[in-house]
């Protein structure tokens, strides 16, 4: 485990800064600090309502905080940044548009000149397996494949950072574990920097660099995990390997341990 709070590096992608945010009469978020390397990919746990989705909503400018700052590259976030992707849970596809409309619209939010996008259009399809069915439309697909089209749509868009908000969290098992391999294969070749938030523990040290483990409301960074599991990583092969186990067990004890009684 990590004691740092920060990633290593001198020069931080995305930083929390005492962060804090308060509703009427409710403290959701509390002095969290945590940063991002450019690259890195970052993984959040912990139980529901700790907070881990109103991190990303911060980060991407959909919300401001109570106190303390968020910084892209050293620059204060105030409002939607450029350069900052969103993937939620639900794949937000257009219904009455085909797959290779749907993801045509990360283009051109991307700025990719008209005559560039059919050649690039062709690419993200054959990259998550979609040639063959850039006609259909979103109804026509199964669960995984909507989340193949969303997430090209993203890629489309090209982000600095990705934003991943539990994206495979309605999936059966299966389709999540193939949808987190894709996700390797492509972070792979990218290395963009992602934040990924997930309730399961197996998935975020499969995917991750580092494990972040949230406290419960008001939302805290309770521990950090570094995964030092080498890669590439196949997430079926994974689950035998004993230095998994090991760190989805230390994961675990962290969410469900007792939180020490406040004054």
């Amino acid at each position: 485990m990590s004691a740092a709070m920060g990633a290593t590096g001198p020069s931080p992608k995305l930083a929390f800064e005492g962060i804090t945010l308060d509703y009427p009469g409710l403290r959701v978020l509390d002095g969290i600090d945590l940063s991002l390397a450019d690259g890195e990919f970052l993984a959040i746990v912990g139980p529901s309502g700790c907070g881990k989705s109103t991190l990303l909503r911060l980060a991407s400018g959909l919300l401001d905080p109570t106190g303390g700052r968020v910084l892209l590259d050293g620059k204060p976030v105030s409002g939607p940044p450029p350069g900052v992707g969103f993937m939620f849970q639900r794949d937000t596809l257009m219904p009455w548009a085909d797959v290779r409309r749907n993801v045509e619209v990360g283009l051109v939010l991307g700025g990719t000149p008209t005559r560039e996008r059919p050649a690039r259009l062709a690419e993200l399809l054959a990259l998550v397996g979609l040639t063959d069915f850039a006609g259909h439309r979103p109804a026509q697909l199964s669960g995984g494949m909507r989340q193949r089209v969303a997430l090209a749509r993203l890629l489309a868009y090209a982000p600095d950072i990705y934003l991943l908000d539990e994206p495979f969290g309605a999936l059966d098992a299966q389709t999540k574990i193939t949808m987190g391999r894709e996700l390797l294969r492509i972070w792979s070749q990218r290395r963009r920097s992602v934040v990924f938030v997930t309730h399961d523990i197996e998935e975020a040290v499969t995917l991750a660099d580092r494990v972040v483990v949230m406290a419960p409301r008001p939302g805290r960074v309770r521990s950090i995990h570094r995964v030092d599991l080498p890669r590439p990583r196949d997430p079926r092969s994974l689950r035998a390997d004993a230095r998994f186990r090991e760190i989805c067990a230390a994961i675990w004890n962290h969410i469900v341990e007792e939180e020490p009684a406040h004054d």
